[in-house]
């Protein structure tokens, strides 16, 4: 990960859009239909049929997973530039896991059929395979290089940015809906760890809630990431 300020976090910022190009992206999109989804929404939930694909278009979600002891454990980010469950329709199964939205969001959605046409008149899976594999690194990343307290506010400008779908923004604050166990989950430490994280950048203007992590000064947190780094 680069240390630079305001810049995305490698395991954050890299979509199946940056490997399969603008052009083909949109293509892709082209026959699909926009929906938008609140914080707190449920955009696949967990068990059903692989009926569709969802093209991420902005906002961020979380992926998570119910496990048989019943507990639910964070899996993944998401960003624009996404795809939501391709993997259901390309084995036909069902869906292995639940996606939230964790800011307001909106998709593209994609009918299975039209999916799997498209991919195939365009020879693409050997880009599915190559974005599958980025996400199997994307945890080891998270988990990985530098400090707890650096890592989390590495994380979480990753996030800011993903929300608003570019680098360098948004200037003002912003709400995920994220707790801390989640975040304990992605960068692999315990909750008591992520709490004392958070209250060491409460001066960046970081809120913890119940539900949801609020980034009062991004820029400042911007900075924060870069002195954490450095």
């Amino acid at each position: 990960m680069s240390g630079h300020a305001g810049e995305v976090p490698d395991s954050l910022g890299r979509t199946l859009r940056h490997l399969m190009g603008d052009a083909v992206w949109n293509g892709m999109l082209s026959g699909a239909f926009e929906r938008r989804h609140a914080l707190g929404d449920t955009l696949l939930r967990q068990g059903e049929p692989g009926t569709h694909v969802l093209a991420l278009l902005g906002g961020v979600a979380k992926v998570i997973r119910r496990e048989r002891s019943g507990e639910l454990t964070l899996l993944a980010f998401r960003g624009p530039g996404e795809l939501l469950g391709e993997v259901a329709v390309l084995d036909d199964g069902v869906r292995s896991a639940s996606v939230q939205a964790i800011s307001d969001c909106s998709v593209a959605v994609l009918a299975k059929d039209a999916f799997l046409r498209f991919v195939t008149d365009q020879d693409l899976f050997p880009v599915m395979v190559r974005y599958a594999l980025g996400r199997l690194r994307e945890s080891d990343l998270a988990r990985g290089g530098g400090g707890v307290v650096a890592r989390l506010a590495t994380a979480l400008v990753g996030l800011a940015e993903l929300s608003a779908g570019r680098v360098g923004g948004p200037r003002q604050g912003v709400e995920l809906a994220l707790t801390r166990d989640e975040l304990a989950q992605y960068l692999g430490v315990s909750r008591n760890t992520v709490t004392a994280g958070l209250a060491e950048l409460g001066s960046f203007q970081v809120h913890a809630g119940r539900k949801h992590i609020v980034l009062g000064d991004l820029p400042a947190l911007r900075s924060a990431v870069v002195a954490l780094r450095g």
